[in-house]
């Protein structure tokens, strides 16, 4: 990097500022444990004041006669989040009307330099020149287009395979000792930790596109059309870029289940392995990487929504300008409506009538239609006329008393019973008129769970019809 570049970063990054601030133990300790090591996202303001509050008691409290940090937790949080310091995001969440704030990526990388600053008693070196060999592996095999190379890979991989299943099936077991353990375990938690510190990364870029395509609209001189267009265009590259990608898949990494219960799997065994003094906040960092993820997905969709309104209001301002040029229109018609000016054009007719020769259609001859609307006699013919004749009416008041002179008032009988003491005489129109029986004090109910049988004479034959228990109930 050139003097130039270096001076610049010292005078205005965030971070550098951080570094060379008064306070910047309390900044890096407080913000540090909350954000980073406990993993919160965006908190209110009363939560976060609270939890600082606690921070500045417990530190002042050494310190009774001249306490070291004075002022109210409010007041730093105040300055942490001003445009000079660049260490806080304060912001309204979307249908929130209480301030948020949240660590920004520039705190991020003063505190992960800080605490790389530490002595760590074991440094390994063997996981990371593993991972440096298998990395490349990747990318050389994955880039090869020849079949015949990467068949011959495969076919390596699996002989290395079978000799370590036959070495394990003769009783020969080689595990990692206890110095290898160690080294790979905390290649694992900078990673994790790291990636917890990329995600707010990947949300500051994504605003950063966001006021980008809010200047865009706001400058935008030119139609819709083309701004939605731009902007349409601007997101899919965004989708398509080499970091939109690797976070989709990444995503995706978090939404399958199978993956995620091989994942805490794996985290539950780590704990268990006796050479390690395990973090037990990594346990769980698989739900630290979805929380975080989902609130990048969520800074996504609010910025979306925002659009959107923004570009409604840039609609609406079209519209009333429109709405206010023609009404001005109507003013000044209205105001020279009695005293038209002297200048201007007088014409017979408001328009020019234009008729276009392929306009008119061809003469069409069409041939003539012979209508005769009166129809012959029909024939004299012999019909049978005794359907007519053979209509059953069943008399519904003979139903009626029936009922009422077997069944006293506030009473119920089954109709088999009334069919006993008056028999059917108009067949199965009978008994349908007995269920269709609708008078204010009778009500006929029937039990779906219960078979009746009703013998009648139809004829000279005698029929059986099977139907649910009727019971009939005079009120």
């Amino acid at each position: 990097m050139e003097h130039d570049t270096i001076e610049t970063l010292r005078e205005r990054h965030p971070a550098w500022r951080l570094l060379r601030a008064t306070n910047a133990p309390l900044v890096l300790a407080f913000l540090g444990r909350f954000f980073v090591e406990d993993n919160h996202g965006a908190t209110s303001a009363p939560e976060l004041a609270t939890a600082l509050d606690d921070e500045l008691f417990t530190i002042n409290a050494a310190h009774p006669d001249h306490p070291v940090y004075p002022r109210s937790a409010g007041d730093y949080l105040d300055d942490w989040s001003t445009t000079d310091a660049g260490w806080l995001r304060r912001f309204y969440p979307l249908g929130s009307d209480e301030v948020h704030y949240d660590a920004t990526p520039a705190f991020e990388k003063a505190y992960a330099w800080v605490t790389g600053l530490q002595v760590r008693s074991f440094v390994g070196t063997e996981s990371r020149l593993n991972t440096v060999v298998e990395l490349l592996r990747q990318m050389v095999l994955g880039s090869e287009t020849d079949p015949q190379v990467r068949l011959a890979e495969l076919r390596r991989r699996r002989d290395g395979l079978d000799e370590e299943i036959a070495a394990i099936e003769a009783g020969h077991v080689v595990v990692l000792d206890r110095v290898a353990v160690r080294d790979r375990y905390q290649q694992f938690a900078s990673t994790a930790r790291e990636l917890l510190s990329d995600f707010r990364q990947v949300e500051e870029n994504f605003r950063a596109l966001d006021r980008a395509a809010r200047e865009r609209i706001a400058a935008w001189e030119g139609s819709k059309g083309d701004l939605l267009a731009d902007l349409v265009g601007t997101r899919s590259d965004i989708s398509a870029s080499d970091q939109g990608r690797s976070f989709q898949s990444f995503y995706d990494f978090l939404l399958s289940e199978a993956r995620q219960d091989e994942l805490a799997d794996l985290l539950a065994r780590v704990e268990t392995i006796a050479a390690l003094d395990a973090d037990r906040r990594l346990r769980t960092v698989h739900h630290d990487w979805s929380e975080a993820a989902e609130r990048t997905q969520q800074t996504v969709r609010q910025i979306s929504e925002q659009l959107r309104r923004f570009l409604d209001d840039r609609v609406w301002l079209e519209n009333r300008r429109v709405l206010e040029l023609v009404r001005s229109v109507e003013a000044a018609a209205l105001s020279v409506r009695d005293t038209p000016p002297a200048v201007g054009l007088v014409v017979d007719e408001p328009g020019v009538t234009i008729s276009l020769p392929f306009e008119r259609p061809l003469h069409d001859a069409r041939p003539a239609a012979e209508v005769n609307s009166l129809l012959a006699p029909a024939d004299d013919e012999e019909l049978d006329v005794d359907s007519l004749f053979g209509q059953t009416f069943v008399d519904h008041a003979r139903l009626v008393e029936n009922v009422r002179t077997a069944i006293p008032p506030r009473a119920s009988a089954l109709l088999a019973d009334i069919v006993e003491l008056y028999p059917i005489e108009q067949g199965a129109a009978e008994i349908v008129g007995y269920l269709a029986l609708t008078d204010d004090d009778i009500e006929v109910s029937m039990d779906e769970t219960e078979t009746t049988h009703i013998e009648f004479t139809d004829g000279d034959r005698m029929r059986r019809a099977r139907l649910p228990q009727v019971t009939v109930t005079r009120r």
